[in-house]
């Protein structure tokens, strides 16, 4: 997997997933063509003929349709792969603390790690095993296609391979956790066996959604609403619920996808609040602020949760109707960052941003304390939450996800550079000019006059080319 997209897995989404190297360097383009602009700058320009990433996965996600019968069949299905889920990572504990951990050696590194590498339990160990969970133990798992179920253990594996990785970069760790109702969402048919689909694509003389009969073995049979054809070979089917609605992801392999003609326009973006992004070329796409305006129906439903007493029916109907409010603004957020990234896609050749920590940016101020009586002072914590709000709800991380992936299938190229001082500088001359958040207006004595998001992002702009322009690989590249 190219280091552009993800660190291992694949990614479902309504959207595209692109897989191999830096896609830069892997389609062998050794020749790159440099044009002269206007304003005296050499870019980068790549060959029309180019393509875009060697080899992609497409993930389609569709609206299903079920009577009760199925929809029960299909929670009773999850439920039960969350069992194996957690009864399965349960084995691994008791294994590791009874045979590696009350070991008298355990606080040998070396001896520990041969206990371990002796007495882990493998996922194939635990492929075996389901043949007498299936027949002796659990015999409800016998309604259970096999493939089904091995691919929770395969599941719970990936789990503890990124554990183990996380523990090797030095990262917060974050040990598998079992999974509750609300948490473990989804299961996979690994591959074409034992569930069909009527068709994959929508009749020519139809538009919009189409209903297509979706079979599942030993489950039922469901309508999927194919609101866009199907392309490629179908490589796994996941069933996914969200809320009280029930989603079937297909993922499928396609070919060779073509680049975009190239396009002379390259951009530089400053992510904001006041606005969601201000661009190079004096432009702006404005912020919808979707969390903002549902702030007061949400209020009111919490409110009317709160007054629910714990574990009745009246209150898993309220969690329900807050879910469902959440669940909107989140697929709201997700139009929006869609929308948004294909725009600048299709406009633009190369686009840079600023690499953000958007954890950083929303971590809570630290308390401030009286040198003398030990009394807490202000310490702007109430401003800084309204900050913290609006920056999570502008998606700021969701959106270069899907420029990323847009622009390698496109063809195009994203550049993220360092955010320092790009607000400070001048984009004229390059003099620092010193502005608090406050001050939305860059001023400078050299004459330069613009708004100060959009002198950040002529500085993002100019920081990207250089990082083309001297031969260094950018922080994280596509296209």
């Amino acid at each position: 997997m190219g280091v552009f997209i993800f660190s291992c897995g694949f990614w479902l989404f309504t959207g595209i997933i692109c897989k191999g190297t830096d896609a830069r360097f892997a389609r062998g383009v050794k020749e790159e063509v440099w044009k002269q602009v206007g304003n005296g700058r050499m870019l980068v320009r790549f060959p029309p003929d180019k393509k875009a990433a060697p080899m992609s996965i497409k993930a389609y996600k569709y609206r299903i349709s079920a009577n009760k019968t199925t929809t029960d069949n299909l929670d009773r299905v999850l439920n039960l792969c969350r069992e194996l889920y957690n009864a399965g990572l349960q084995e691994r504990r008791d294994a590791y603390e009874t045979r590696v951990k009350r070991h008298p050696n355990y606080y040998d590194e070396a001896s520990r790690k041969h206990l371990t590498k002796e007495h882990a339990i493998s996922v194939y160990e635990q492929k075996r095993d389901l043949v007498e969970i299936k027949e002796v133990i659990r015999p409800e798992y016998l309604d259970i296609a096999s493939h089904v179920l091995q691919d929770v253990l395969f599941r719970l594996e990936k789990a503890y391979k990124r554990f183990f990785q996380r523990v090797k970069n030095g990262e917060q760790p974050g040990y598998p956790r079992f999974q509750g109702r609300t948490r473990y969402t989804s299961f996979t048919y690994p591959d074409g066996a034992g569930w069909k689909l009527d068709a994959v694509t929508r009749p020519p003389d139809k538009k919009g959604m189409v209903q297509v009969k979706l079979h599942l073995s030993k489950l039922g049979t469901v309508s999927l609403h194919l609101h866009r054809d199907i392309t490629g070979a179908i490589k796994t089917l996941t069933m996914k619920r969200e809320g009280e609605h029930w989603y079937a992801v297909l993922s499928c392999e396609i070919g060779n996808p073509d680049a975009l003609p190239v396009s002379d326009e390259d951009v530089g973006i400053d992510l904001g609040v006041t606005h969601f992004a201000a661009l190079s070329n004096g432009e702006f796409l404005e912020a919808p602020r979707h969390y903002r305006r549902t702030e007061k129906k949400l209020k009111k439903l919490q409110e009317a949760l709160s007054r629910k007493k714990r574990g009745s029916h009246r209150r898993a109907r309220a969690v329900k109707r807050v879910a469902s409010a959440h669940r909107k603004i989140r697929h709201q957020r997700r139009d929006f960052a869609h929308k948004a990234s294909r725009q600048l896609t299709n406009r633009y050749q190369v686009v840079v941003l600023e690499k953000l920590q958007t954890a950083n940016l929303t971590r809570r101020p630290k308390p401030k304390q009286h040198e003398e009586s030990g009394q807490y002072l202000p310490n702007g914590a109430s401003a800084k939450s309204g900050l913290n709000k609006s920056i999570n709800d502008a998606g700021w991380g969701l959106f270069t996800e899907l420029l990323q992936v847009k622009a390698a299938w496109a063809g195009r190229e994203v550049v993220f550079v360092n955010p320092y001082n790009t607000s400070q500088m001048c984009s004229g001359c390059g003099t620092e000019v010193k502005k608090d958040l406050s001050e939305r207006w860059h001023s400078c004595e050299c004459g330069c006059e613009l708004d100060r998001d959009t002198n950040a992002a002529k500085n993002i702009l100019t920081l990207g080319q250089k990082a083309l322009l001297g031969g260094t690989r950018p922080t994280r590249a596509t296209a």
